[in-house]
């Protein structure tokens, strides 16, 4: 009996050593979605403890009532008073900032403003979002706007698919601006240690003699090759059945393959498959064993479901493992963008990459395939993940994109970059931003604001304003004389720093013809007139098929091969859209 009360009495006292109490108990969010890695504090014993991956813990416990501490990135910080013997809920709140990231972002903005009418398209199963046009704004009213210097260029190759396939094209799917900045007009290096050179310029407008036309361009610092950071990349490659065609991924393989080329020893491939289950396919790999990855492609095959959602979760856990801190990070999904397992939707997949994008891994998007293909999904991903999103028709898109412009691809030189402008209402009665189009969800929303995005190396991003000039404006045009229209502010971030950086611009410029301007200038002006025009554009309704075909015969550089195949495109348009009037 004396043994007895012994073995009682020590193993009390080693009770009260390790904890009387186990308190367990979960975090979720409000949306009842689990908290992996929220960081727990316990006032008591004053030790630190990580919430597991279904948000749960459980903590060994000295006192019957104790507090906690939970904190998490993105989330409000909540101090609660708990009973150790009792199971805990713990919500989370998401801070107001996060909350702002979360909502549907908008690529242009007018501070203020509401847009007008919807319009809704459809072609067969492929899936655009639905945009609305930017309107006219009276600047003395509305002077501030701005739009997001993350431009891709998708739309201008899909929309060249439709053209050559003989097929009108869906008018949401022709985005104005990435069909501009296709051709990456006008670029100017900028100058010394300068990150970006902008440039602007006003001159009359081609479609309406009443009107004038600001130029704002940005052109991104170019890295010199030898400069280049190494990479870390991740080919995320559907593999699916809806895959087993040859515009999808035999023209996959054959563009990896050429990337594939250049690659240095200092840079690692990694690829991971999907279609009807997930895998990693090749281990990171370094660029100097060539054959063995472009061996590792060349046997991939079609087959099985779409399970796009974990096989985005496993390239993202396996970028990380190979994380170079000061390189280049990367996923690159190629898909048809029909993902049929797991989350599906625009907002889910919003979601799962937003979260992913805190890595510091950057993601890129390539599209291939018709019928199906899913562009909203691809855009949603492009700009959650921090990245670009192009659009491969062909194996000389491949190249363009994976090869010729490589850099501008794969290699951000700064991120959240955006400009905003604010226009003198002396010289400027109202104005529109062409292009950069919201989408209506964007636009319901009211807690929406501007998103900028990443710019790549040797990127030129230009946008266009249709002016309605005072009369004090065409008096200095008379005179040729500067004109004070604007004034601009860039705002950018190097990459993965949160600190926001600003360059000022005075957009004082003398008015000239638009015969008179660069070649380059005048070419954006004939692409987007053919952009207005296949869109159905209420702002353009009013100039023929052959005024742009003449307009663009004179401002084309058939010498530059991406220009002298717009003219080509432009007569299939036509061919396609001209009516009896236009042939005449």
């Amino acid at each position: 009996m004396k043994r007895f009360f012994l073995y009682f009495f020590f193993s009390v006292l080693a009770n009260v050593a390790i904890g009387q109490y186990y308190l367990r108990g979960e975090i979720k969010d409000e949306k009842n979605k689990p908290l992996p890695n929220a960081k727990i504090f316990v006032h008591s014993s004053r030790t630190l403890f990580i919430s597991g991956t279904s948000g749960d813990f459980g903590i060994n416990e000295k006192v019957l009532y104790d507090s906690l501490t939970i904190t998490l990135d993105g989330y409000e910080k909540t101090t609660v008073r708990v009973k150790t013997d009792q199971w805990q809920k713990i919500i989370l709140k998401l801070t107001a900032d996060a909350v702002s990231k979360n909502q549907p972002k908008l690529i242009s903005m007018t501070k203020d403003m509401s847009q007008s009418s919807f319009r809704q398209w459809f072609a067969s199963d492929e899936t655009y979002f639905q945009l609305v046009e930017n309107e006219y704004v009276e600047s003395a009213l509305y002077p501030a706007t701005g739009f997001s210097l993350n431009v891709n260029k998708a739309s201008y190759s899909n929309v060249r698919r439709f053209l050559n396939m003989s097929s009108l094209v869906p008018p949401d799917a022709v985005r104005t601006e990435e069909l501009i900045n296709y051709f990456n007009l006008n670029y100017k290096q900028p100058h010394g240690d300068s990150l970006f050179a902008v440039e602007s310029n006003l001159t009359n407008c081609p479609w309406n003699n009443k009107e004038q036309l600001l130029y704002v361009n940005v052109s991104a610092k170019k890295i010199a090759l030898d400069k280049v950071p190494p990479g870390n990349f991740v080919f995320l490659i559907d593999v699916s059945g809806s895959m087993d065609m040859p515009n999808r991924l035999p023209l996959l393989k054959a563009a990896f393959q050429l990337f594939v080329k250049n690659l240095r020893p200092i840079d690692t491939v990694s690829i991971v498959t999907y279609g009807g289950f997930v895998q990693v396919w090749l281990s990171p790999t370094s660029g100097v064993e060539k054959e063995k990855i472009l061996k590792s492609i060349e046997e991939l095959e079609a087959e099985g479901d779409t399970p796009g959602e974990s096989a985005i979760r496993v390239a993202y856990q396996v970028a990380k493992s190979k994380f170079i801190k000061g390189g280049t990070n990367r996923v690159i999904l190629a898909t048809d963008g029909d993902f049929n397992v797991g989350e599906t939707s625009e907002k889910a997949l919003d979601e799962l990459i937003s979260n992913q994008r805190q890595t510091g891994v950057y993601l890129t998007c390539l599209g291939v395939g018709m019928g199906n293909f899913k562009d909203s999904k691809l855009q949603t991903l492009a700009k959650k993940g921090n990245g670009n999103y192009a659009y491969l028709d062909d194996i000389h898109e491949a190249e363009r994109v994976l090869v010729k412009e490589l850099t501008q691809t794969f290699y951000a030189v700064a991120d959240d970059a955006c400009m905003n402008l604010k226009f003198n209402s002396e010289y400027v009665k109202s104005y529109r931003l062409i292009g950069f189009d919201n989408k209506k969800e964007a636009l319901a929303d009211t807690l929406n604001n501007l998103e900028g995005g990443e710019i790549g190396s040797g990127s030129g991003v230009m946008a266009i304003f249709e002016i309605v000039p005072t009369e004090k404006n065409l008096q200095l045009v008379n005179s040729k004389s500067v004109i004070e229209i604007a004034q601009m502010d860039l705002n950018y971030s190097l990459n993965q720093d949160s600190i926001i950086k600003k360059i000022h611009y005075n957009a004082n410029t003398v008015f000239t013809p638009i015969n008179q301007v660069n070649k380059e200038l005048k070419f954006a002006a004939a692409v987007t007139m053919f952009a207005l025009k296949l869109k159905k554009s209420k702002y353009y309704n009013e100039q023929s098929w052959s005024f742009i075909k003449s307009f663009s015969k004179s401002s084309a550089d058939e010498s530059n091969y991406l220009q002298k195949q717009f003219l080509i495109l432009l007569d299939k348009a036509i061919k396609l859209y001209g009516n009896k009037k236009d042939r005449r």
